[in-house]
């Protein structure tokens, strides 16, 4: 299993730049998404084959 918080963190730091989740995954995922405190930053795009793509928007220029 994957450390999706870690991969989270990873995202919201920049140190990667997208976070690719398969369909087998999400289950897994969700929950620790939904408690993830900056998850209204983490935008997720649906990609071919059941992958969505999240990235991190940063709002400090708003």
């Amino acid at each position: 299993m994957r450390d999706y918080l870690q991969l989270l963190n990873d995202l919201k730091d920049g140190s990667i730049e997208e976070l690719k989740i398969t369909a087998e995954e999400f289950q897994e995922f969700q929950p620790i998404f939904m408690e993830f405190p900056e998850r209204k930053q983490v935008i997720g795009r649906a990609d071919r084959g059941g992958i969505v793509v999240y990235h991190f928007e940063n709002n400090e220029s708003n």
